[in-house]
């Protein structure tokens, strides 16, 4: 299981990363808010320990960033104990909340308990920019606009937000949507790209699916 730690404390961050370690964890280590939104948007992991003031740019920044790009569960760590300050948190996208100082075991069964509840619960939805995916309802939609999509578009556009800001080559994107291997020379690919790009991208300014020559598409706010 790996972790991301969000702390600028030298003692804390080393205190939280050796006893996770002792407890099997993989842990990463940021002290800084540029360095963890770096860490936290460019790798998976299982949960994030993001503390809220931080130099450079604060947790909650930080956490209202990584929201709109993935649901990684995320604990908030902070000195702070009113009540505000926590429902600030809360409603920026936390999971959980620990009032420093705070006792380690706890915060073990805390990352115990959202690492159970995000293996029970697929992510319903996705968010790029102002795309909204419901992966439940086979919906989604642009600056509050339904897009009217066919199976195969909407799978490809899943398939893409699944993975967003990597980039995938029409081969992966041929097996993820088809499950079909194609000749390299197929425009299968292509041709559903640009239906897609039509709906997705064609009507609004801002746009999300991108061609990257030589290598694949991908789909990102830029």
């Amino acid at each position: 299981m790996k972790l991301l730690i969000v702390e600028d404390e030298p003692k804390t961050s080393a205190y939280l990363h050796r006893g996770l370690v002792e407890q099997g964890y993989a842990v990463d280590v940021a002290q800084n808010g540029i360095d963890g939104r770096h860490l936290a948007l460019e790798f998976d992991y299982d949960v994030i320990v993001l503390d809220v003031m931080l130099p450079g740019l604060d947790g909650l920044a930080v956490l209202r960033e990584l929201r709109q790009r993935k649901q990684t569960p995320v604990i908030m760590l902070t000195a702070r104990d009113r009540i505000d300050d926590r429902v600030l948190g809360l409603q920026a996208g936390a999971d959980d909340y620990l009032v420093k100082p705070f006792s380690f075991l706890e915060l073990v069964a805390r990352l115990q308990a959202l690492t159970r509840r995000g293996r029970n619960t697929p992510v319903a939805q996705l968010r790029v920019g102002d795309l909204e995916i419901d992966l439940f309802a086979r919906k989604a939609w642009r600056d509050g606009q339904r897009l009217e999509l066919t199976a195969k578009e909407f799978a490809l556009l899943a398939a893409l937000a699944r993975r967003q800001g990597e980039i995938l080559s029409k081969t992966v994107i041929a097996e993820l949507v088809w499950d079909v291997n194609f000749d390299s020379d197929a425009n299968v690919v292509e041709a559903a790209v640009k239906r897609l790009r039509a709906k997705l991208d064609d009507p609004f300014p801002q746009k999300l699916l991108h061609t990257i020559r030589g290598m694949g598409y991908v789909l990102e706010a830029r």
